[in-house]
């Protein structure tokens, strides 16, 4: 889904809320919605949901199945919390029995059981907000839009809410959701925008899955087994090389001492300890196209393993 330069204001002489807007979202990513109260982040939810149009502008490839989830939930209707779960799956095109089948879920697993006959409008903010959340997913969304979605929850059902995106992740849906308790921590590799200024940016990827190169020194004898070790646990050895052999002469051919070829994971044998190069011995420097340690931030000198 994508929204192409898309400006809005509520009135026709209205200040704009959000000017030249374009951002999209694919199968399987979630961006969480970032901003100061009254920039225009719930603006930006409902026209990605399709609760407001955009003044100018538009948005394209909305999947069919949206499931939508105000910061606060319309209680203030004649229904039962089952009446209205019901009512809502039908107009979700489920069929009778499906529909029965996805309220008795989501009424389950929400917590909501006890509920099933209470009217909306006596619900507390917090089992309201479980309705809104129930009657989102009734349907399985190919996007799924909630704008404070933990606000007013009790424990158990702040555990869901990630649980849940995941689920909608898993199955190919993207997602987009609003938080101002700091929640979303729990949603990791999440896209950020930030909404100020009546302008929406997206923060650039912080690199949690990031690289470094180590340099390890064991001894000779215990080489092998250590190296093993490495790759057993998913680690890239990258060369092999003994520290106490000078660096070699240049071969005809060749430019420098770096040309000898390193050892490798790509299946071949690894040479013994006074065959293995030792490019620009004495000196430390990352190489920019190599990695051994995952999950490490920052820069490290080259690894010999």
């Amino acid at each position: 889904m994508r929204l192409e330069g898309v400006w809005l204001r509520y009135h026709r002489r209205g200040p704009w809320v959000l000017r030249q807007t374009d951002v999209a979202i694919g199968p399987g990513e979630v961006a969480v919605v970032l901003g100061r109260n009254g920039v225009g982040k719930s603006t930006l939810l409902q026209l990605a949901a399709g609760v407001l149009r955009p003044t100018r502008g538009r948005v394209v490839d909305r999947p069919a199945a949206v499931g939508w989830v105000p910061e606060r939930f319309p209680a203030d209707q004649p229904f039962t919390v089952g009446a209205y779960l019901s009512a809502m799956a039908r107009m979700a095109g489920l069929p009778g029995g499906e529909a029965d089948r996805a309220v008795g879920r989501w009424v389950d697993r929400l917590g909501l059981a006890r509920f099933h006959g209470v009217r909306l409008p006596q619900l507390s903010k917090g089992t309201a907000q479980k309705v809104g959340l129930a009657q989102a997913l009734l349907r399985p969304p190919g996007l799924l839009v909630l704008d404070e979605p933990w606000e007013g929850l009790d424990a158990a059902a702040r555990d869901l809410v990630p649980e849940v995106i995941g689920e909608v992740l898993a199955d190919g849906g993207a997602v987009l959701v609003s938080d101002h308790r700091g929640e979303t921590v729990r949603l990791p590799g999440a896209r950020h925008w930030s909404v100020a200024d009546g302008t929406v940016t997206e923060a650039a990827p912080s690199g949690a899955a990031a690289t470094v190169v180590v340099e390890l020194s064991v001894p000779a004898a215990g080489a092998a087994a250590a190296v093993a070790r490495l790759r057993a646990d998913g680690h890239h050895v990258l060369r092999i090389r003994d520290h106490a052999v000078p660096p070699p002469a240049t071969r005809p051919g060749c430019d420098s001492p770096s040309a000898a070829d390193p050892v490798s994971d790509a299946g071949r044998s690894r040479p013994a300890p006074h065959e293995a190069p030792v490019p620009d011995a004495g000196r430390s420097r990352p190489a920019p196209d190599e990695a051994a340690v995952p999950g490490s931030p920052g820069p490290a000198p080259e690894v010999a393993r």
